[in-house]
């Protein structure tokens, strides 16, 4: 950027090649090389506050000075930060500048807020680069501004302002001091100077005394009414403007490097309401902004997150459902074939395929094209996480384990055989099967052999270019799709038992307590999880939090324990090496949800009375009421129980309970905490879809993302003491 010390590096050489093309096209530049050397010497420009020195004269504005704006949704106007700035304020002087003679060459886009947009200086927009949108974003170059609210005047105005603003006072002395967050009055003064615009009015009071007037009817009676009742006619009226941006825009006000990105999978619905996904990342993204700046400020790494829209580009099965769809209540049913019908077109054999592929060919051309936009992620490690909504998770899932509906078809095919195999087959059936057994088999031969060829000579990509550090599920049916997939819960705590860390190194399962949609996948790990309550997800604004992996298990329903198991004790009730039975465990407290339900004498009643709705159902032996009343005694207690026990890996009590020593690697079910006057049956309807700008999931998301980066940055500052 321009400044007016000599010796600033690449800022000065950025100014001098700001101070030629930038001027050059303006017939009041003047000789850009005799400028160059008169800034050169004089002291830098201080903003915002602080004296101007006395000898500063009247000038062009420097690229520094002049503030770039973009505008979304059509709201307010909001200025680029410096460096985005700086960047099209010199393609914008390469372009010809505001008199530009439209000769000049072919300007590339620049590069903006973050790498997400670009900005076409000769159409003065802006567009996404990684996902399509319809409407254009404008972007604005400020010269004038409204004091005050630093917005930008429209720029057909303020180009007529500084025109004029340069023709008259261009050379002149400024003032000694120069404040910019007061407004001085101007009583007394006459306008030295003044413009017409089509609306509007300028005075000059002085070089830097500059207000605005509107010329509207309203305004000028009540102008005339203030000036008799003795108010002057800016104080009364007018709107100061200020030449240059409040604050220089420097290169040093860049975003830091991306060293995580996250790619945001949408659920159903996408068709009914198109762009959703975008809108609801943007939302996150402005929210993880926020948690970023005053939770992660030390660090100097940065979180992005992108869009994943797969839905928009499938065709499926084209117009056919719509043409079958009855007139009646028309409305309705349209809403339920842009939603709830991906559901179906996902369980279907026939479309199922070209929505994974869908998912899978868009998460990858986001990499790639992030990758070649950005050649040092990879070779800095960065990192990959997704955050999937709804039936995103179910799909995201699919893709990174490869799970297939013909590989459970081929297992029902396996265990019809096996159970064919069992029961009693006369002498031509037993050899007609040996016959098809060989033959399968060398089947299978034939095709590892030819399957063996082509990957010599075509290595198969993999499924995803990038491996997945975190998969955030919100508001998932994972955990459903994979019971009905019959995932039943093991012995171990591993997350590998639903997916393997060779693929993902952490699942995380977020949802909100009355989220119809969502299910807890704990259980299915571990079955004696569905009576451990889910970890409550920290307000952002907690002072110091537990970190969670921290966090003790608590009960979820103490007395759920007698419907865990079935009412007979029959064999099917004794633990099998596929499902863990429900545990004896020790109570941990109340869960949050619990609070203000009962009291502590009450929730320590419940825990006694639990010891002996335990025995009077399930005891079959001395033992079990003996561990239970001694386990009233804390870790005492808990010593005997393990006496009792013994020491095999899985141990089990007489009475057919796994003990406490079975848990989760890590927890995977975290769960939002309620509101205090929130309606339950309302936030049922409402709370699938209230994920993206909650603050509380963005720090958590965050904590997780930012965690190995958080422990380097305390162990370096502890190496330090």
């Amino acid at each position: 950027s321009l400044r007016y010390s000599t010796g600033t590096g690449g800022e000065g050489s950025e100014g001098s090649e700001a101070g030629g093309p930038g001027t050059g096209g303006s017939s009041s530049s003047g000789s850009s090389s005799a400028f160059s050397l008169a800034a050169s010497a004089l002291p830098e420009r201080r903003r915002p506050g602080g004296p101007r020195p006395r000898y500063e004269v009247v000038r062009e504005l420097g690229a520094e000075e002049v503030r770039w704006f973009y505008r979304e949704d059509r709201k307010t106007w909001k200025p680029f930060i410096g460096y985005d700035s700086l960047r099209i304020e010199r393609a914008f002087r390469a372009l010809g500048g505001p008199a530009g003679d439209g000769e000049a060459a072919a300007v590339e886009p620049v590069c903006v807020r973050s790498g997400l947009y670009e900005v076409d200086v000769a159409s003065a927009e802006s567009y996404p680069v990684y996902w399509n949108q319809t409407e254009k974003i404008p972007v604005m170059r400020g010269q004038w501004f409204i004091d005050g609210t630093w917005q930008p005047l429209e720029e057909e105005e303020s180009n007529l302002i500084e025109q004029e603003h340069l023709n008259r006072f261009k050379g002149h002395q400024l003032q000694e001091s120069f404040d910019m967050e007061v407004s001085k009055p101007v009583d007394g003064k006459e306008a030295i100077h003044s413009l017409k615009l089509s609306r509007n009015h300028v005075d000059w009071h002085s070089v830097d005394e500059v207000y605005l007037y509107s010329d509207a009817t309203t305004s000028k009676i009540a102008r005339t009414v203030t000036q008799k009742l003795g108010f002057s006619k800016a104080s009364s009226s007018g709107t100061r403007l200020h030449r240059g941006y409040v604050e220089e825009a420097t290169l040093e006000d860049k975003p830091p490097q991306t060293s995580h990105i996250v790619f945001v999978v949408h659920g159903i619905g996408q068709k009914m309401d198109q762009g959703r996904i975008i809108k609801n990342t943007a939302m996150m993204r402005d929210t993880a902004r926020k948690v970023e700046e005053k939770y992660f400020s030390n660090l100097a790494t940065h979180v992005e997150f992108l869009p994943v829209e797969w839905r928009s580009k499938l065709t499926l099965d084209g117009d056919t459902v719509d043409s079958i769809t009855p007139d009646k209540v028309r409305g309705l049913r349209d809403m339920l074939n842009s939603s709830a019908m991906d559901i179906m077109y996902y369980t279907s054999p026939l479309y199922r395929d070209e929505l994974v592929k869908g998912l899978q060919q868009e998460l990858n051309r986001l990499y790639t094209l992030f990758c070649s936009r950005n050649p040092e992620f990879e070779e800095k490690g960065g990192k990959v996480s997704i955050v999937s909504h709804s039936l995103g998770c179910v799909i995201t899932y699919d893709i990174m384990t490869g799970w297939n509906p013909v590989r459970l078809y081929e297992q029902l095919l396996q265990k019809e055989e096996e159970e064919l195999e069992d029961r009693w087959m006369s002498y031509e059936e037993q050899r007609l099967l040996e016959e098809l057994y060989i033959t399968k088999q060398r089947l299978r031969e034939i095709e590892e052999r030819l399957h063996g060829l082509k990957a010599s000579t075509i290595s198969k990509p993999p499924v995803l270019k990038f491996k997945v550090e975190n998969f955030f599920c919100m508001g998932s049916p994972l955990a459903v799709f994979l019971a009905l997939r019959g995932i039943r819960p093991g012995n171990s705590g591993s997350q590998d038992h639903i997916l393997p860390r060779t693929i993902c190194n952490r699942l995380l399962n977020i949802f909100h307590p009355t989220d119809p949609v969502a299910y807890r996948l704990e259980p299915l790990i571990l079955k004696h999880y569905s009576n451990i309550s889910p970890v409550q997800i920290h307000w952002y604004n907690t002072a110091n939090p537990l970190p969670y992996e921290h966090m003790k298990p608590s009960f979820l329903n103490p007395t759920k324990e007698a419907t865990s198991a079935p009412d007979s004790d029959s064999a099917s009730a004794a633990p099998s090496p596929t499902t863990s039975p429900v545990m004896v465990r020790r109570h941990y407290g109340e869960s949050i949800t619990n609070i203000g339900k009962a009291s502590i004498l009450g929730a320590a009643s419940i825990g006694k009375g639990l010891g002996g709705m335990l025995f009077s159902r399930f005891g079959r032996s001395s033992t079990t009421p003996q561990t239970l009343e001694t386990g009233k005694d804390g870790a005492e207690g808990e010593d005997k129980k393990a006496t009792t026990v013994g020491t095999p890996p899985l141990p089990h009590s007489s009475s057919g309970f796994l003990e406490p020593t079975v848990e989760l690697e890590h927890r995977i079910d975290f769960e939002l905490r309620e509101g205090l006057v929130e309606s339950r049956y309302w936030s049922a309807v409402t709370s699938h879809t209230a994920y993206w700008s909650s603050l509380d999931i963005a720090l958590f998301l965050l904590t997780f993302m930012y965690k190995q980066d958080q422990e380097e940055t305390d162990k370096s500052n502890l190496d330090t003491i």
